[in-house]
């Protein structure tokens, strides 16, 4: 006898774990705040790694180690208050500041309605830098309180991505029902997600919200922290501080202005909203992809004077690559708008030349979808990639070797790039089979043309 599969389920015999099923994502859920913490804590109270010195035992180096936990990283009233109103804030700046309408990729399980997105991200990166500026010169909120709080910011956003993502899974399920392609394991499912696009009214889509505006901002204001706290601490600010500063503006401003791009993209229409996206943006990004900010915070600046011709350099890398990325997104994204029957993008600042490929070429599957084969694409399939992980090598450039935690965010990132290329491949090969080979032969590189 065939037992009927649930609605909402998958067919155990098409269950594929990925993350190292069930037992893996328990691992890494628990896993992730412990090294976030283990990281922060390294790198503001020890040289390296902590572990036992000066002829500690395990037990007095725990010791040790929790104690600047509770002194440094237990939230007080005022840093649950500032992240919630953060929080909050840039909700309202959502449904308020003014802005246009776009729409997603046509949705199977929606019989190919495209969603609506409100897209006014530039807006807000605008508001609230001014905001921040305002309320550091009256004295309402001085910024560099994120540095000198990192530890207790950090703990609240960890909080608040462990409860929101099993608080939104619990929801999927017993009170919108809305769930998708759930495997029967809650832990398994509460990593990969039970809803696929949750919203909050008919604005404020929850996944939108989360990718775009929660990691990218948070990173970009401890960059202004940063800038703050060095002039208060030194008199001046350094040229490693400008660039991170920079840097992390350029990101934010990019995810902004490229907001209606992103409601055309892969992660919009078909990932499940889990703990996977939820902790990664609302804690895991900010949070260890800041690390370097936090390496210049801690450090003295003779440990990170870098010469005028490193810096050109560095600079050099980032421009060249933001080129690569702002266009190589630009490219593929209003590909896909042009197959969904969306209107083109708006030109936001900077439009860059060849941001559009006019009559692109491309390769019709079996299936009726449409596989682009044309622009920066013929070179890599993933070049947009390959361009977004050589801006950030620069980010742990300009601290240098002389810690290791600055150059988390790279290691990580190439590992998570190859795991996501990974499973693209398996899950592109699966769903086009015949005609996946022959887009290999048009576009037959993944991140570096003629190596890789």
């Amino acid at each position: 006898m065939v037992s009927e599969v649930k609605k909402g389920y998958l067919d155990p015999k098409h269950i594929e774990w990925e993350f190292g099923g069930p037992i893996g994502v328990t691992i890494m859920m628990g896993f992730f705040p412990l090294l976030m913490w283990y990281m922060w804590i390294s790198l503001q109270f020890y040289e390296g790694f902590a572990f036992p010195h000066d002829g500690q035992d395990w037990f007095q180096f725990s010791r040790e180690f929790g104690s600047y936990f509770v002194e440094y990283g237990i939230p007080s009233f005022k840093s649950w208050f500032v992240f919630t109103a953060f929080v909050v804030v840039q909700g309202v700046f959502y449904v308020t500041l003014p802005g246009f309408w776009s729409k997603g990729l046509p949705l199977a399980h929606l019989n190919n309605e495209q969603l609506p997105y409100f897209c006014n991200s530039l807006a807000s990166v605008y508001v609230s830098t001014a905001l921040i500026f305002v309320f550091n010169h009256f004295g309402i909120f001085h910024i560099s309180y994120l540095i000198d709080n990192f530890g207790e910011i950090m703990t609240c956003a960890i909080v608040y991505g462990l409860l929101f993502s099993f608080g939104l899974y619990f929801y999927t399920m017993y009170v919108s029902h809305d769930y998708h392609d759930l495997t029967g394991n809650m832990m398994y499912d509460v990593w990969m997600g039970a809803s696929l696009n949750p919203r909050i009214g008919k604005y404020l889509d929850l996944k939108m919200f989360f990718e775009v505006r929660i990691p990218w901002y948070i990173l970009y204001f401890l960059a202004i922290s940063l800038v703050f706290k060095q002039q208060e601490q030194y008199g001046y600010i350094t040229p490693q501080a400008l660039f991170v500063l920079f840097a992390h503006w350029l990101y934010a401003h990019a995810c902004s202005k490229g907001e209606e791009l992103i409601t055309a993209s892969w992660d919009m229409a078909y990932e499940k909203f889990g703990f996977m996206l939820i902790f990664w943006n609302i804690a895991g990004v900010p949070f260890t992809y800041s690390l370097c900010t936090l390496y210049l915070a801690y450090n003295d600046p003779e440990e990170y004077n870098w010469s005028a011709g490193y810096m050109f350099l560095l600079y050099t890398i980032v421009f060249v690559g933001y080129y690569f990325f702002d266009t190589g997104n630009r490219q593929k994204y209003e590909f896909r708008r042009t197959i969904a029957n969306v209107p083109p993008a708006r030109k936001t600042f900077p439009y860059l030349p060849y941001s559009k490929v006019e009559n692109p070429k491309y390769l019709k599957t079996k299936q009726g979808s449409y596989l682009m084969i044309d622009g920066w694409y013929v070179w890599a399939r993933k070049i947009n990639y390959t361009a977004d992980y050589f801006m950030c090598l620069t980010w742990a450039l300009v601290c240098g070797v002389n810690s290791p935690w600055p150059w988390f965010h790279p290691v990580f990132f190439a590992v998570a790039l190859l795991q996501r290329n990974y499973r693209d491949q398996r899950k592109c090969e699966k769903k086009y089979g015949d005609d996946w080979d022959e887009y290999l032969k048009h576009c037959p590189w993944t991140f570096i043309p003629y190596v890789y």
